[in-house]
């Protein structure tokens, strides 16, 4: 913004930090909820509704549906305590010529399915979008992906720069694929994540939970639950 001088302002509004304790794996830890967001992935029909794209392949939508009710907790909760809530959601270009041919090789993507839905994964199509039964706010950040990591080729990176933000806590699906390849980006590239354990889940065989849990621990960040972040909030800890 111009001042009446005509001098440009860069000085963004400081924040007062907002320090949390939480129980967590593989040490309790301390974030400041005045520089943290909520990272929802691939919460989408493709992937969780009849009638998409997994479905379509035989795969078990029961895990993916269970984390609704703790994600829409947890979405409720981040956005009292003023932390974004953006929603990553796959969705290729139609033309999917950023997409290289490795991973066109299924010829999934931009099919149409049984059920008449379609085209598979693509940017504002019926199975890119949301679950209807997810709750979603009027200032929650929406960002499309078209890799298993969330910052590849996209802005999510830069938005959360903007935002000043330094932690993620992490939901949605598939933990094993798409919630880990963008945990470890973001430890990569200089965030700390947070995985809400009871927030993300997979159709993978259990033992591709296990390990990616393993790593994160052992690796990468944190994993928590939702409940554990509720019950610090719940105790007024968060000061404005």
């Amino acid at each position: 913004m111009l001042t009446r001088m005509g001098v440009a302002n860069l000085m963004g509004k400081r924040r007062r930090a907002r320090p949390v304790r939480i129980a967590a794996e593989p040490s309790a830890l301390v974030f400041d909820a005045a520089r943290a967001a909520l990272v929802v992935i691939d919460m989408q029909n493709d992937f969780c509704t009849r009638g998409g794209w997994f479905d379509s392949r035989g795969i078990d939508l029961d895990p993916a549906r269970a984390v609704i009710g703790p994600i829409n907790r947890m979405t409720g909760a981040a956005r009292k305590a003023k932390m974004p809530v953006i929603w990553l959601n796959w969705g290729n270009r139609p033309d999917r010529l950023n997409l290289p041919h490795g991973v066109l090789r299924t010829g999934a993507y931009g099919a149409r399915l049984p059920s008449g839905r379609g085209p598979v994964l693509e940017r504002g199509s019926w199975g890119a979008r949301i679950v209807d039964e997810l709750k979603q706010g009027k200032d929650d950040i929406h960002v499309d992906k078209h890799r298993l990591s969330g910052f590849w080729d996209n802005e999510l990176d830069s938005i959360l720069r903007r935002l000043d933000v330094s932690t993620l806590f992490f939901a949605g699906v598939n933990l094993d694929r798409c919630v880990l390849a963008t945990m470890q980006d973001a430890a990569f590239i200089g965030y700390d994540p947070i995985l809400l354990d009871d927030c993300a889940a997979t159709s993978s065989p259990q033992y591709c939970s296990e390990a990616a849990r393993f790593l994160l621990r052992l690796l990468y960040g944190f994993v928590t639950t939702s409940k554990n972040v509720l019950a610090a909030l719940n105790k007024g800890r968060l000061k404005s």
